[in-house]
């Protein structure tokens, strides 16, 4: 399969060959002729599947080569939201190196910056706004733009934008936007019940596809963690950057002070980083991701929400300094590295406070996930990965040695496999996440183990 099968104009074709790219990835494959058909979409489709292409490619074909209806001044008549301001320009950067061979005005809406600007490119008139839903609101309120001649809407990454809290100004968005003749294309990892219930309010008869299950990441992705007291995360992370100085890494924290911190530590410790999070001005979050992406820093440290849209080709690492609160998060994070058939490494830097939660991202996960200890970093007390004390292991510090910088399984001293399916009950009550204890023996997750068109 080739573009040049997918009914794509010879404008766009020429684009995407001048960039390199040959071959639609699965997504693209399905999603771009139900588009260019007129259908309504609702696509499922992780972070680093292609799928600004397969929204944007139909909607740029759409505008480049329908006649535009003119009655006064020019109104928008393509709508993309985006859940943060770094995705809005990483999507509009990809739609008008696609569309360098059409001329489509265009702009991007989004908080962080000024109102001037955008409000002088509204009255100038576009085609296409790329925005974010709350400036988008501002703008409405001053009645800088008029969305009654919306022809396509997308929402990209649904699921995140109806986690940030944006459904309120999402459906106040939809209720200035025509009721007929608009073609809707909705984008999203997940599809809880929030969302199909939108779904069903303003879409007409969509489409189905999901190109990969909820919840997975990419097998050329390699997940190790490295127990370590929490009081030394810090030192560990900075032993790990230090052995490959020049190697581009996204370290996620929780919190934007934490990431501050971090960063202060790192650029103290002679690393090369820099800070991206929603307290940063939008200059600062521009300037930084550019640094990194050019390779000036080596290090960027992110918030979830922050590093949204962060597309960047050939990341090698990814690294945990905090795990997040949310299993799900996780694919998200990891998902920048390993894109594209290429080698990807996720590390986690795991104490004992987290180990719930890295129960549930490996349950999430389902499949291995290496467990190393780092010389020099061992925690003080073997971390305890069960709901209960491991049969090997005893309060008061009786517990067998382990070997230092080797891979272990926690209360276990026998190779087990992680199961996909529920534990079997072969003794003792129900364990408290809801599965079945096995006495002394439970199935253990944790095992030694192992860029198409945006």
């Amino acid at each position: 399969m080739s573009f040049e099968n997918l009914g794509l104009s010879p404008f766009l074709l020429r684009a995407l060959k001048e960039q390199g790219y040959e071959n639609p990835t699965p997504i693209q494959t399905q999603a771009i002729p139900l588009a260019l058909a007129g259908h309504d979409l609702m696509a499922g489709a992780q972070t680093g599947t292609g799928k600004t292409a397969a929204f944007g490619l139909p909607l740029l074909q759409h505008l480049g080569t329908s006649p535009q209806v003119v009655n006064g001044q020019r109104k928008p008549r393509a709508l993309i939201l985006a859940p943060t301001r770094e995705l809005a320009v990483q999507v509009h950067d990809s739609l008008r190196d696609y569309s360098k061979y059409l001329r489509i005005p265009s702009t991007t809406i989004y908080g962080g910056a000024g109102m001037g600007p955008q409000q002088d490119a509204l009255r100038r008139g576009v085609d296409l706004i790329v925005a974010t839903p709350g400036r988008l609101i501002d703008h409405m309120d001053r009645r800088n733009v008029d969305l009654s001649g919306i022809e396509i809407l997308v929402l990209d990454e649904a699921d995140r934008m109806l986690d940030m809290g944006f459904l309120p100004a999402i459906k106040r968005i939809l209720g200035k936007l025509p009721k007929q003749n608009r073609q809707t294309l909705l984008f999203s990892a997940t599809f809880a019940d929030s969302i199909k219930q939108l779904a069903q309010e303003f879409m007409v008869e969509p489409k189905h596809i999901q190109v990969t299950p909820s919840n997975t990441v990419a097998d050329t992705i390699a997940h190790r963690v490295h127990p370590v007291d929490g009081t030394r995360k810090r030192e560990l992370l900075l032993h790990i950057l230090a052995a490959d100085s020049r190697k581009q890494t996204l370290v996620f924290g929780r919190t934007k002070h934490g990431c501050d911190k971090l960063t202060k530590f790192l650029e103290q410790s002679g690393i090369k980083a820099a800070a991206i999070h929603g307290n940063k001005s939008q200059g600062a979050r521009i300037r930084a991701l550019k640094d990194f992406k050019a390779g000036r820093i080596n290090v960027l440290v992110a918030t979830d929400i922050a590093a949204r849209g962060i597309d960047i080709d050939q990341l090698p690492t990814v690294i945990n300094f905090d795990l997040p609160m949310v299993a799900e998060d996780y694919v998200h994070r990891i998902g920048r590295t390993g894109r594209n058939g290429s080698q990807g490494e996720a590390i986690s830097l795991v104490a004992q406070d987290e180990a719930k939660l890295l129960r549930a991202i490996t349950r999430m996960l389902k499949r291995d996930v290496e467990i190393r200890d780092v010389a020099g970093f061992e925690p003080m007390r073997p971390i305890r990965w069960g709901n209960d004390n491991p049969p090997n292991e005893r309060p008061g510090g009786n517990n067998a040695p382990r070997r230092a910088n080797t891979a272990r399984r926690p209360h276990s001293d026998a190779p087990r496999h992680a199961h996909a399916g529920p534990k079997q009950r072969t003794g003792g009550g129900a364990h408290p996440s809801g599965g079945q204890r096995d006495g002394a023996r439970s199935p253990n997750p944790y095992r030694q183990g192992a860029r198409p068109a945006r």
